[in-house]
């Protein structure tokens, strides 16, 4: 007996599917009109549109209003981890630039970075530190954002900058065995982690080779042909002007990165970042603190005044190098909230979805045409890459793709690790690239550039999935299941 749920009615394929052609239309047309500034309230606005498309479509159909009502409500709090996160990594921000340890970390990287050289480093280096840690958000949010600032300082396209930092956070990320997708996306599949991350080698090394190979061509390309060594060393002068650089100042880093890697929760662990920021802020930066916090009220109050005001609305430098202002003068939680604007709004949008049952309409159609290793990985990666821009959070990518997909690949006799590694070179990888994801809202407000800037440099995580999906058609490193083995050998 089927359960109320499923009794309840669904609208068509044709049906579901236009409400997803209302917000790609929808989403182009605002970012053609508004360029960057497009997730600044207009896509935002194209979301909850689409969304009410949905739910017109939805209740001329038979589906109830409490039941569509529910769904949102549900996909709203999935992602309220996500939104305090963000806050905490505006906070985080904010008190970092205050205490130093961001311009400490720009002027260590424009002491060691040459302009050919920088794309492939960084790439490189958030691969080993996201590896290390297990998270592409906090590399992003604390390297990568050092290192988009010495990008621009040495004439480099913003967009190269942060496609060669999302490209390495993510491949550590998905390489990890603390990564919190790799974990899930082995556990729901029911592959051992680490038989997982390595089948994802075959497919993930040779993304990284592409990427680094092309990042080296765009480093001797015109991309970086504004470098100016006499620039370069005026910004280091200036900043190293107003605040301590030294090593010490930088402690609080390997300190966050070690909790990360103790498998410390990300939000207690965002809570001390931002507590360090505001100490070492007092204990090195005492001249920057009064400059920034005010002569009002006592002189000892002035620390906690200038973080609670650098977490809060983020750090603002009013110095003569416009250069050294428009590197520092970001962070802070109210910067967030445009983008938790965007994830609320997409929430919206695939709470109705899913609760319409569009989501499972258009995924059991795709699931219905799937025949043969190759067709069923492409059909597992392009319903990840869906879900990634309808449900709009890769957790849900990886989850809903993979119990869908599971039983497709037992009766093709596949072995269940084909599944998770198609999981992560979809689900993970492309969550960076959809603007309105969770993922790629927080990339795109943490390294303060448009999206639609980096996607086409982000080398790694576009050329994973290709990879991933011709590896199905020419059947290499697509391993049979045991029992499909023995069968084939006549052993069952």
């Amino acid at each position: 007996m089927r359960s109320q749920e499923e009794s309840l009615p669904k609208p068509g394929l044709v049906l579901s599917l236009l409400p997803v052609l209302f917000l790609v239309v929808a989403v182009t047309a605002t970012v053609f009109a508004f360029g960057d500034a497009a997730t600044s309230g207009p896509s935002q606005v194209a979301l909850i549109l689409a969304g009410f498309v949905a739910a017109f479509v939805a209740v001329l159909s038979g589906v109830p209003w409490k039941r569509l009502e529910s769904h949102v409500r549900h996909s709203i709090g999935f992602v309220g981890q996500a939104i305090l996160i963000l806050l905490l990594v505006g906070g985080l921000i904010g008190t970092w630039i205050l205490a130093g340890i961001v311009p400490a970390l720009i002027v260590l990287g424009l002491d060691l970075l040459g302009p050919r050289s920088f794309l492939a480093a960084s790439c490189l280096v958030c691969a080993l530190v996201s590896m290390a840690t297990g998270s592409s958000w906090s590399t992003a949010g604390t390297l990568g954002l050092a290192l988009i600032g010495v990008g621009h300082t040495i004439g480099i396209s913003p967009g190269m900058s942060a496609g060669a930092v999302i490209s390495g956070s993510y491949f550590g990320d998905k390489m990890s065995p603390f990564s919190e997708t790799t974990n899930l996306a082995s556990s729901i599949v029911g592959v051992d982690l680490f038989e997982h991350i390595r089948h994802m080698l075959y497919t993930t090394l040779p993304a990284l080779a592409i990427a680094l190979v092309l990042y080296v061509v765009l480093g001797f390309s015109s991309g970086v042909q504004g470098y100016d060594p006499a620039r370069t060393r005026l910004v280091v002068e200036g900043i190293e002007s107003r605040f301590y650089t030294g090593l010490p100042v930088l402690l609080p880093l390997p300190i966050l990165f070690v909790l990360v890697w103790r498998r410390v929760p990300a939000i207690p662990a965002l809570g001390i970042g931002i507590l360090l920021g505001v100490i070492f802020a007092a204990i090195f930066q005492s001249e920057v603190v009064r400059d920034f916090a005010g002569q009002q009220g006592p002189a000892f109050f002035r620390p906690v005044r200038a973080g609670l005001q650098a977490a809060a609305t983020g750090f603002t430098s009013n110095g003569e190098d416009a250069t050294i202002n428009t590197l520092l003068s970001r962070g802070g939680m109210a910067a967030m909230l445009p983008t938790i604007w965007l994830i609320l709004s997409a929430m919206f949008f695939s709470g109705v979805l899913e609760g319409a049952g569009m989501l499972q309409t258009i995924a059991l159609s795709v699931l219905r045409a799937a025949r043969g290793p190759g067709n069923l990985i492409a059909a597992t990666i392009g319903t990840a890459v869906f879900m990634n821009v309808t449900a709009s959070e890769q957790y849900l990518s990886i989850v809903i793709t993979g119990r869908m997909y599971r039983p497709a690949y037992e009766s093709e006799g596949l072995a269940a690790r084909n599944l998770s590694r198609a999981l992560e070179d979809s689900g993970t990888l492309t969550s960076a690239l959809v603007p309105w994801n969770t993922c790629g809202a927080f990339m795109s407000q943490t390294l303060g550039v448009a999206t639609v800037t980096y996607l086409p440099f982000a080398f790694l995580n576009f050329l994973t999935p290709l990879i991933s999906i011709l590896y199905g058609y020419v059947g290499f490193t697509i391993p049979r299941s045991a029992g499909e083995q023995l069968h084939e050998n006549g052993l069952t």
